[in-house]
Formats: structure tokens, C-alpha cells, sequence
């Protein structure tokens, strides 16, 4: 019997970073902690503040902040060393996706003895055996990071964003404070929150679907729908951050269960060919994976335009719910989260046809539900954006 919802990272919400970091080391008996996270964040008063708790509390602290987007596998391989070498027994991740994923790669490297380069545990995961207490501090409302048990790399000799797929490499805790989103430019909150939606979606949509991740994909994609157009109104109100760090956090365990399908393939490889910001990739390549999800999985895509606000008369077939899904999810997107359009990339779709083959067979795309050929990927191409 395969075991299909397990959710072993602790989920905390709090509004107030310091108080909280030291609660979870005193729990945790840690003495000696790593912090993971990139020079901007090294100036908010908040991470400064639990910085120097911690060091109050006789506790030693390294910091490691030259954390970029995309992590290269470089700047972990970096990290890991300076981790072992102080000789770290827990680390503190804060930061968007990058900053997560990157202190998960920092601690694999550190934690196993053997290979010093993170892409070895790309080409075999079972070299993951050991990892220390890993505390996650999303800064962000979108990659769900600090849940999921998967990583994304970047190898800088060939470009390719290399994903590690390991339960080992959860974090032990999750705390999430809103107000860390506060200061969240728009363009990234929209982002951040279209990644969200379609986590939730495509993992709604997955082949590997279940009853119980059904249900939070709903209500993930509910709170995105509701409360995602007022983060980015209000962007100030903590309500309304809290409830979209909420849905992020839910989604990254849904990614844990259910994965994410052909839309995170298009992504993925267009994302490090043509450096299209990650959530807004996502977001151009929905629509027409919704449209054409509709011919095998029609009441499933009939319930995400429902959640948009679409409406059915009940006699539709699977062709028009799919386009009607599609044009809700269009509105949503485009004129009350506010997208900015795809053509703003200067990128033809033509150009990304060529891509079909590496999308085909990117590891995520295996997920979807309707058959993947060489066709319909190049026709998803054509209709990106």
C-alpha cells in the first residue's frame, strides 16, 4: 500500500523572527547554527535582530549570504565547505526559493562525507543519507521550498536547471512570518503568487493525484483566487500576506504528493535558456496546458474555473470547458493580478518550438494526465504566454 499525504515538516506561524528562531533551537538543544541567505536580506533589521539573539543566547553563528538566483552549483559547493568547516549542526535558511533550495544543497554536501559538488547527488540521489536540522524561513509567498522535498540546481557548464527529489532533504521546520513579505516588491508578489496557484493546479491535475491532496489543491487554489489580487493591491496588509504564505506553504507540500506537470516542464528548461522570471513562466505556460488537460481530467479543469469564477451551464463539452477554464484563468491572471504580457520578453514562440524536445522529456512532464507528444508540446509552445 503506497502511503499517498505525509507531512512530516513542523509548521509554525509567528510575527516575530527572533523570539521564534530561539525558541526552535533552545527545543532542538543547537548550539552551533549556519545561516543561509543573500546580501539583501543580511540589512533587514528582522534577520539582524535574530542574528544577534542568537549570539545573546552563547550560541555560534556562521553566515553564509552570497546566495544568487538560480543557485549555481558553485555558490552551494562554496557554502557547503564553509558550513563544514565550522562545523555547523544546524542551519537557517531565509530567503525566496533560491536562498531554501540553496542551504538544502549547502547541508547535502556538508552532511555526507563523500562528494564535494552537489551534482553528484543530481546524477544519484541515494548518496543522501545524512542531513542536519534545517529551519526554513520563507521571505517570499510562492515556491512552497520550505515543504517540499526537492531542490533545483543550476550546472553552470551546460545551463540546465537539475532538480534533487529526496524526503531526506525536508525541512525540519517551517516558520513562516508574514511581515517578512511586507517589503515584497509587486512584480515579485505576482510572481510569487502565480507560482502558488499553479503548484496547486498541476498538482490537482497530476497523474499522481489523490483524494486528500485534491482537497488543499482546492482550497490552495480558493486562496490564491481570493486573496492574491488584494496582496498585490494591499501589499501592506498582513492579512492578506498571511493568507497567501499560507496557501504557498500548502502548495509546497502538494508538491511532495502530487508533483507538478508539463506547465513546471515548460518552465524549467525555457526559465534557464531565456532567464524568464520562474512564477511568471509558470503562469504563461498555464493557460493552454488547463485547455488541453480538459479533454481527459474535464471535471477537474471545470473545478479550477469554478474556483475563477467561471460559469457552466452543464451541458459544455471537454473542448469548452477547457476554453472557458482557460479564459477564466486568463482574467485572473492578467487583469486582476496584473501579469505584465509575455511579449515584454522580446522572446518569439517560434524560438521556444525548438525547445519541444527538451520539455518533452524534462522529469516533471511524465505527470501529466492528457498524452505528451512531440506535437503537443510544440503547440503548448506556440500558445506560451
Amino acid at each position: 500500500m503506497k502511503i499517498r499525504m505525509q507531512q512530516p515538516v513542523k509548521v509554525i506561524v509567528e510575527h516575530d523572527l527572533a523570539k521564534s528562531i530561539m525558541e526552535i533551537l533552545k527545543r532542538e538543544d543547537k548550539r552551533r547554527v549556519m545561516v543561509v541567505l543573500d546580501q539583501f536580506l543580511m540589512g533587514v533589521p528582522a534577520v539582524q535582530e535574530m542574528i544577534a539573539e542568537i549570539q545573546r543566547n552563547s550560541m555560534e553563528v556562521a553566515i553564509y549570504s552570497e546566495i544568487v538566483p538560480d543557485p549555481p552549483a558553485s555558490v552551494i559547493n562554496k557554502g557547503a565547505e564553509s558550513m563544514k568547516n565550522f562545523g555547523a549542526d544546524c542551519v537557517i535558511a531565509i530567503g525566496g526559493g533560491s536562498c531554501l533550495d540553496s542551504a538544502k544543497g549547502i547541508d547535502i554536501v556538508a552532511s555526507n562525507g563523500g562528494s564535494r559538488d552537489i551534482l553528484d547527488y543530481v546524477k544519484d540521489e541515494s548518496l543522501i543519507r545524512d542531513f542536519k536540522c534545517l529551519i526554513s524561513v520563507p521571505t517570499t509567498a510562492g515556491t512552497g521550498s520550505e515543504m517540499s522535498n526537492a531542490l533545483v540546481v543550476t550546472d553552470e557548464t551546460t545551463h540546465e536547471k537539475n532538480a534533487i527529489l529526496s524526503d531526506r532533504i525536508l525541512s525540519d521546520y517551517a516558520l513562516l512570518i508574514p511581515e517578512l513579505t511586507l517589503s515584497l516588491p509587486k512584480r515579485q508578489t505576482i510572481a510569487s503568487g502565480l507560482d502558488v496557484f499553479s503548484h496547486a493546479a498541476e498538482g490537482y491535475l497530476s497523474n499522481l493525484s489523490s483524494p486528500v491532496a485534491d482537497a488543499i489543491s482546492e482550497k490552495n487554489m480558493f486562496l490564491c483566487a481570493n486573496y492574491l489580487p488584494k496582496a498585490v493591491a494591499e501589499g501592506q496588509n498582513i492579512e492578506y500576506r498571511e493568507r497567501m504564505m499560507v496557501a504557498a506553504n500548502l502548495a509546497g507540500w502538494i508538491l511532495n504528493q502530487s508533483g507538478t506537470i508539463v506547465a513546471h516542464s515548460e518552465a524549467h528548461i525555457l526559465g534557464s535558456k531565456y532567464h524568464f522570471v520562474h512564477g511568471e513562466a509558470v503562469a504563461y505556460a498555464l493557460p493552454s496546458v488547463l485547455e488541453m488537460s480538459a479533454s481527459v481530467l474535464p471535471k477537474k479543469v471545470k473545478e479550477i474555473g469554478k474556483i475563477l469564477g467561471a460559469e457552466f451551464t452543464g451541458d459544455e463539452t471537454p473542448d469548452e470547458i477547457g476554453a472557458i477554464t482557460k479564459q477564466a484563468y486568463l482574467k485572473f491572471r492578467d487583469e486582476q493580478v496584473g501579469l505584465h504580457p509575455f511579449s515584454d520578453y522580446g522572446v518569439s514562440n517560434e524560438e521556444l518550438a525548438k525547445n519541444a524536445d527538451e520539455v518533452l522529456h524534462e522529469r516533471f512532464a511524465g505527470n501529466t494526465s492528457f498524452e505528451l507528444t512531440k506535437e503537443k508540446v510544440t503547440a503548448l509552445l506556440k500558445h506560451f504566454g
